[in-house]
């Protein structure tokens, strides 16, 4: 119980660390967000999604005790996110995921259903890890360095698959490229 007492009576990470359940279980809804979001934006497809999250949270239970910290613990389920998807991809062989299968709900930042639509299925045609990266970098707003140390490579390399994705979605959506 040493890590309730430095961490104070009201942090779930602490207490979850110690064996409370309950605590584990508000560290699972508060991240639950963020670790489908990254999986559904990976796949366009919901059931793969809340796969790969329910196998991120049943090995959070297993680490639990290697997470140092709240922002720790928000890095470690983002990098162990990016990487489930990926290895469910290799899993799953080389068939795509079409998104036009898929009831896709409407990015509210985009206006026109329809232009969302297309920007989504062409953001499932991409290479897996150019897919990863414009995920990790828009909807995490991560930076380049960060998304690098996520996935243990150098951040030109980040910077270069990013820049990739961005011109065969501006080639593809008609903008310049």
């Amino acid at each position: 119980m040493t890590a309730v007492a430095a961490c104070g009576a009201d942090d779930s990470l602490c207490r979850a660390q110690d064996g409370d359940p309950d605590a584990f279980a508000v560290l699972v809804e508060e991240h639950q967000a963020i670790v489908y979001g990254i999986a559904w934006n990976f796949f366009g497809d919901r059931w793969l999604a809340e796969e790969v999250a329910q196998d991120v949270f049943l090995q959070l239970y297993r680490f639990l005790g290697t997470i140092r910290s709240r922002s720790h613990l928000l890095f470690w389920l983002r990098q162990v996110t990016a990487r489930k998807c990926i290895d469910a991809l290799r899993r799953s062989g080389p068939k795509r995921i079409s998104l036009a299968d898929v009831d896709v709900p409407v990015n509210p930042t985009v206006s026109d259903p329809l232009i969302a639509r297309r920007l989504l299925s062409v953001i499932a045609s991409l290479p897996k890890m150019q897919r990863i990266i414009l995920t990790l970098r828009y909807q995490e707003d991560l930076g380049p360095a960060e998304i690098g140390e996520m996935l243990g490579m150098p951040e030109n390399t980040v910077k270069s698959y990013l820049h990739r994705a961005l011109q065969a979605l501006r080639k593809e959506v008609g903008g310049d490229s």
